[in-house]
């Protein structure tokens, strides 16, 4: 059976105040009978109920993470921004995947509301009208990391996707490219379509460079999809001269597919990534790409939630983090050319 509170007050011969005083932390105890009540604890195994002190307290000390893939190496560094400074204000996280699935993830924010959190980080895609009614009801602050909210209603960490993808595209037209292709997520996506292709757009027209839909593929954030984009990128009769990928599982595909036919990186394609994640340096030729701090991303929104929680005062809720471009050698130049 479970040792209650009871159970601990009954073997330390204190009241069940006394011993919640003790667990809570509470100054106003004397030293011989903390000693006795902690002593108890030790004796009996007595672990708190978190729940029971958060509905007494009206704290859990616990918040809840939404991701949309555990597994990828890109929000899982994310995730570890967040716990690292959960861990130093002493919460606990309950991260939970929704595959980037909209009734899943409205179903893990009530979950985690019924589970009576402190706060909610949340990472998706497309913020919708449901989404926007759940965060709103939400008895509890919710901090969206690493996703747009198109009419900025709610606090976020990001970076400026399209000046980012504007830049990436830029250096490619720099070393005289003409033909600069896009593997883009589809434009529904906030980021890792309309913002980062919204980007790509601007840097040809500030250049008078065409915008042509033959060089513009659509995949599906994996390395798959960059293995077909090239293979329909190749079969085009004027190719392109440089590749710039939303992503960098999809550039690597890109490299890949290009090497399978018989091209070499960078000789016959420069290839832009985008994330700065660890696979950017796995690949060979190593790929460059826009750097994304993801850590920051992850810390600097759970800093900002513990601001709402604690009801710290907080001056800009849309914070935007720097970016760079990384430069390797899945380019011909580097940075200072």
């Amino acid at each position: 059976m479970n040792v209650t509170i009871y159970d601990v007050a009954r073997e330390a011969g204190v009241s069940m105040a006394t011993v919640s005083r003790v667990v809570n932390g509470n100054p106003n105890v004397k030293p011989t009978t903390r000693k006795r009540v902690l002593e108890a604890i030790e004796r009996l195994g007595y672990r708190p109920n978190a729940v029971a002190r958060g509905l007494a307290s009206k704290k859990t000390t616990t918040v809840g993470v939404i991701i949309p893939d555990i597994s990828s190496i890109f929000f899982s560094e994310l995730a570890r921004g967040i716990e690292d400074i959960a861990t130093m204000y002493k919460y606990n996280i309950i991260l939970s995947n929704s595959d980037q699935n909209k009734e899943k993830e409205i179903h893990l924010i009530n979950t985690l509301l019924e589970k009576q959190v402190d706060g909610i980080v949340f990472m998706g895609g497309e913020i919708t009208k449901e989404h926007e009614e759940a965060f709103k009801k939400s008895p509890v602050p919710v901090v969206l990391s690493a996703t747009l909210d198109e009419k900025k209603e709610f606090p976020s960490v990001n970076i400026d996707y399209k000046h980012a993808a504007k830049d990436a595209v830029d250096a490619l037209i720099r070393q005289g490219h003409k033909r600069i292709a896009m593997l883009s997520g589809t434009l529904e996506d906030p980021i890792n379509g309309y913002e980062k292709f919204s980007g790509y757009k601007a840097a040809l027209q500030e250049a008078s460079l065409e915008v042509d839909d033959n060089l513009v593929v659509i995949g599906d954030y994996t390395y798959d999809s960059g293995l077909e984009a090239m293979e329909s990128l190749l079969k085009l009769e004027e190719k392109p001269t440089a590749i710039f990928a939303s992503t960098d599982e999809m550039a690597l595909g890109l490299i890949h597919g290009a090497q399978d036919a018989g091209y070499s990186i960078p000789q016959d394609f420069d290839i832009i990534g985008f994330d700065n994640t660890r696979l950017a340096t796995m690949v060979r030729p190593t790929l460059t790409t826009v750097v994304q701090p993801m850590y920051d991303i992850g810390a600097v929104s759970m800093r900002l939630l513990t601001k709402y929680m604690n009801k710290e005062e907080v001056t800009d809720p849309a914070v935007v983090l720097p970016h760079r471009i990384e430069y390797r050698h899945s380019t011909s130049f580097s940075d200072s050319e």
